[in-house]
């Protein structure tokens, strides 16, 4: 349980943000009252928690005395039944109570861009990241989320060399957070008749979606191209320059936009991608610096890390991550992904609790 002086100290900063929450001129910084409301918010439901935890644990311990004092027959055997009942009710409030002090990833609530990338594989890694693509946006439909396509490159028989992905909805990137890495397919591929496996890789990177206030770029750090957009084949999509390829000078990053026809739409979504990706990139070095202090189960800064095996032959889908395996491939690619969601939510709580 907590202890007294962790809840005096829980209690204290709970009372200051409670002045501050109320306090109009905070109101004036827009990045510094939200993490102010936040927090608020998370105290506040431990403060509650706490206090329900203590009513049960009381009430407990009341019925415990009653027990060693009570002498009629039928009453003890309802204390007994009581104590049990509250026992468990006791339990299940503790664990809630640990879990509201693990510390919340102020990203969870965010919306998320996805970016998928063919890797080793060439034409076969193309078609399995359409595949991929394919398997969120069923995941996206069954969670009554919204999806749209950034930015796309197609190869002529059906796959994509990359396919940036924008899902908004209800605490998405701490659902899908944990898709980002190397998927893995091994079957035989569909651009080969010869009967033999293969093996190829397609990148996923899970981007939580960033403001102008989370992420301020400076106009002396970023070069501005401006090109005409083409289609497969050569075949002209517009007649306008209006393709746009950002290059942030500092740290390399580009990033190009070419499916609106008007060249103010492309780099606002250029744009988009860029500061996600600039977040990101910060946010995966502050997790390599845990990862080196301790070994993550889940929730690895190595984005380049396998993570998933599609097995075709076999049918078997494998996270390496909880070693959780499932026979049920089609019914994965076809977005009933949950199972492997869900069980890498509660490996990744049980670490942190454990931490």
């Amino acid at each position: 349980m907590i202890p007294k002086d962790k809840l005096e100290a829980i209690q204290t900063e709970y009372e200051a943000l409670k002045v501050k929450a109320y306090d109009p001129k905070e109101m004036t910084d827009k990045k510094g009252y939200r993490a102010i409301s936040r927090r608020f918010k998370e105290l506040e439901a431990i403060l509650n928690c706490y206090h329900e935890w203590e009513k049960i644990a009381k009430n407990l311990s009341e019925t415990k005395q009653f027990l060693r004092t009570e002498k009629d027959e039928e009453l003890l055997e309802m204390a007994k039944m009581e104590i049990e009942e509250t026992e468990i009710l006791l339990e299940e409030k503790s664990s809630q109570l640990k879990e509201l002090l693990v510390p919340k990833d102020v990203n969870d609530e965010k919306d998320v861009l996805i970016e998928i990338r063919a890797g080793t594989g060439g034409n076969e890694a193309a078609l399995f990241a359409a595949s991929l693509f394919r398997m969120y946006q069923y995941y996206v439909e069954k969670k009554g989320w919204k999806l749209s396509v950034i930015s796309s490159n197609a190869i002529g028989i059906g796959g994509f060399k990359e396919i940036i992905l924008q899902v908004s909805g209800e605490n998405v990137y701490g659902t899908m957070r944990f898709e980002s890495g190397v998927h893995r397919v091994q079957r035989v591929p569909q651009t080969e008749a010869s009967g033999r496996i293969h093996t190829s890789a397609v990148s996923v990177a899970v981007l939580p979606e960033v403001e102008d206030i989370d992420i301020e770029i400076s106009d002396s750090d970023l070069r501005i191209d401006l090109y005409r957009s083409s289609g497969h084949g050569g075949q002209s999509v517009n007649t306008t320059d209006s393709a746009v390829r950002l290059t942030h000078i500092p740290t390399g990053l580009v990033v190009t936009c070419q499916d609106e026809k008007s060249q103010l739409k492309n780099k606002d979504k250029a744009m988009k991608v860029l500061r996600a990706r600039l977040y990101d990139f910060e946010l995966a070095k502050q997790e390599a610096e845990i990862a080196t202090q301790r070994r993550s189960q889940v929730g690895t800064g190595d984005r380049s890390a396998k993570i998933r095996t599609y097995n075709y032959p076999q049918s078997r889908v494998t996270d390496h991550r909880i070693n959780l395996t499932s026979y049920k491939l089609n019914d994965i690619l076809a977005g009933e992904i949950d199972e492997f969601i869900e069980a890498l939510k509660i490996a990744y709580r049980n670490e942190k609790i454990e931490n």
